[in-house]
């Protein structure tokens, strides 16, 4: 990794640059399901030749939950290991473990002293994983969003793809980045949330009025499950006692039709009244196993190409090695910038 004294080559503007830059990062802490695939990671594999992109694994963000440390480490290789099975092609798009490059967590402390209290005392998260960890509601859980405005100022993005839960992170983002600017100058480029149209949002399957979570296995569909347990979870999975018409769109009195309905559309390029047409007449018995069919397929190759990248330990260090590289060329020159216009002397 580069030292954030290091003199470099000077970076282009964001102003100059060739594509719009976009950023985003998941936390490795358990295995990638359908939702993280279909409403981002295959988005973002699309987007390569269009924007500039920066993807990386949110270590530092689980251990605001106490991790078991030889699990995280390999929940983060193996995270690494999906993301390339799934379309990120590393010598297209910057891939990295987000520890790796210390100048988030270092300008996350000067960003701690330009966020106000109110603004984190408002904001959702907290509330919600305080409500659920009561044990363990440490200053870590409280200041998450500044670090994660870290993770997104230090690589000067235009964009950062977010789902409708995550847009207040954004936005706070972008306050902090505007009064940091207001005081400084222009130092940081104030980014845009990307609410893809194609993302679809996937919720769980025993609880389809939630987000699809890893903290309900029996209700979230894991990239590397087996296809016996795809189609045990899909046939499990809750709709409703309508035998009339049953596999019709309906998000509000049919959520968990609409839930299946939406994977299956995203999957095959389906629109809701074709779906609607092909299962007429014909009952979820039908309809679950259809749609678990076609996520099976869609994920026995990625599966398969994790386990081989996996077995692979070198090639895998060599990526995350070179993509921390990449990341820090351009993360020590912003910090560098802000170091120097907060005054810290840096000879």
């Amino acid at each position: 990794m580069t030292d954030s004294h290091t003199i470099q080559k000077e970076e282009p503007t964001p102003q100059s640059r060739d594509k719009k830059r976009m950023l985003s990062g998941i936390q490795p802490s358990g295995d990638l399901h359908i939702g993280n695939y279909l409403g981002a990671i295959k988005n973002w594999a699309d987007r390569v030749d269009e924007y500039e992109c920066y993807y990386f694994m949110a270590d530092m963000h689980t251990i605001t939950v106490r991790q078991e440390p030889a699990e995280l480490r390999k929940r983060s290789l193996n995270q690494l290991a999906q993301y390339i099975a799934c379309g990120l092609d590393p010598q297209k798009n910057v891939l990295f473990l987000q520890s790796h490059v210390s100048a988030h967590a270092q300008l996350a402390w000067v960003l701690n002293c330009y966020t106000m209290f109110g603004e984190l005392t408002r904001m959702t998260q907290f509330k919600d994983k305080s409500s659920k960890y009561k044990e363990n509601i440490n200053a870590g859980l409280f200041t998450y969003p500044v670090l994660m405005a870290a993770d997104i100022l230090l690589y000067q993005p235009d964009y950062v793809p977010v789902g409708e839960d995550q847009k207040q992170h954004v936005e706070l983002t972008r306050d902090i980045a505007q009064r940091f600017n207001s005081i400084y100058g222009d130092v940081f480029t104030v980014p845009e949330p990307f609410i893809s149209s194609a993302g679809a949002r996937i919720y769980g399957l025993t609880s389809p009025g939630d987000k699809m979570s890893k903290s309900d296995p029996n209700g979230c569909v894991f990239i590397m499950d087996e296809p016996d347990v795809i189609m045990r979870k899909f046939k499990r999975a809750v709709t409703d006692s309508d035998t009339d018409n049953p596999v019709r769109y309906d998000k509000e009195k049919k959520p968990g039709v609409a839930n299946l309905m939406n994977i299956y559309s995203t999957l095959t390029g389906k629109k809701y009244d074709e779906i609607e047409k092909e299962f007429e007449g014909k009952g979820y018995g039908i309809f679950k196993p259809a749609v678990a069919e076609t996520v099976i397929d869609a994920l026995a190759p990625i599966r398969e190409e994790t386990v081989r990248l996996i077995k692979d330990k070198e090639y895998l260090d060599g990526v995350y090695r070179d993509g921390a590289n990449r990341a820090s060329y351009i993360a020590n020159k912003t910090l560098r910038k802000v170091y120097k216009k907060v005054g810290f002397y840096q000879g």
